[in-house]
């Protein structure tokens, strides 16, 4: 540790312009202020590298990240950082199956998750993070069946990174996520997860809907377009017992997205559930204009009654005829 620069930086002083001097001035105050959290923040993540310290330093870095400026860049640059932080993702690996894992151990590894979500936000570190194929360290965190807290806020925190990858539309980053098994993963915590983890799994399913080649993907086959449909309605089923305005937004988008696909138009015709066309959630979005409207030119796309797969023809269910 006494080897290492004071400066976690590759080249000049974190924050330095060309010159290698920080932007400012000596006698300005906020530039003092801003040379002293950075000061703080390079002794913490420096801090990860130490076992001793790296428990301490995760919860400070977590809990202050808004604070620091630029912080991903120096979480990506500085050495042995990264590793240290899926050092901390591999370590409870043991804890998944059988499940395990405490509450203290579940906020220390989220506290590494919320410092690679910094990662994969910024814009320096989105795509770094991405060809480093980081998310697919998360994946085992999504595919657990424990509803306990521990876990869930696993689950949650994780896809908060997947989240903010998507959150920035980029095809680059879609093309990514489709190679691997984030769909699958998605539909099962929509099915068991809780209220804010189905939020958020189903936010990241329509930010793939939402770009072209995500919708391809998804009506490429019946299969795949059965499997997202059939979590979706057992989703408004639920909601019609326990209702989330900001659940149901999603799920509505998901499916007006759906619906541009000519083969999934027809499809929903007959398959969209009752309860969107009936007013079982009319209550639920008063106070939501924008998710009303895309009810609305859903239900005028699809058609307001249902239609039998006979008199729809040409969709999916032709297709899992043959």
């Amino acid at each position: 540790m006494s080897n290492l620069p004071q400066s976690l930086s590759l080249n000049v002083p974190f924050g330095a312009g060309p010159s290698g001097v920080v932007p400012g001035g000596a006698g300005s105050a906020p530039a003092a202020n801003k040379d002293r959290k950075m000061a703080s923040a390079e002794q913490l993540v420096l801090d990860l590298s130490n076992t001793e310290l790296r428990e301490n330093a995760l919860l400070e870095l977590s809990k202050k990240r808004e604070l620091f400026q630029d912080l991903a860049p120096l979480l990506w640059n500085s050495f042995g950082t990264i590793a240290a932080l899926l050092q901390e993702i591999v370590s409870i690996y043991p804890m998944l199956s059988p499940p395990t894992l405490n509450p203290a151990q579940s906020n220390r590894v989220c506290n590494a998750l919320a410092l690679l979500q910094c990662v994969a936000s910024h814009p320096e570190t989105r795509m770094l993070f991405l060809k480093a194929h980081i998310p697919l360290y998360l994946y085992p965190f999504l595919n657990t069946g424990s509803k306990t807290r521990p876990f869930e806020y696993l689950r949650l925190t994780s896809l908060g990174v997947i989240g903010a990858l998507v959150k920035v539309d980029d095809t680059e980053v879609i093309s990514f996520l489709l190679s691997t098994e984030i769909i699958p993963l998605c539909l099962r915590t929509m099915e068991m997860g809780s209220e804010l983890s189905k939020t958020v799994a189903t936010f990241i399913v329509q930010k793939i809907l939402l770009d072209e080649l995500g919708l391809d993907y998804i009506c490429t086959t019946a299969e795949r377009f059965f499997a997202v449909g059939r979590v979706l309605a057992h989703m408004v089923a639920v909601l019609a017992e326990q209702p989330s305005p900001r659940l149901l937004k999603h799920i509505i988008r998901c499916y007006l997205r759906l619906a541009d696909n000519p083969r999934a138009c027809e499809a929903l015709r007959h398959c969209l559930p009752d309860m969107l066309r009936d007013g079982t959630f009319s209550a639920c979005l008063r106070e939501d204009p924008t998710t009303r409207r895309w009810l609305q030119q859903l239900l005028s796309i699809v058609g307001g009654n249902r239609v039998s797969p006979l008199q729809s023809g040409g969709g999916f269910e032709h297709m899992m005829v043959n």
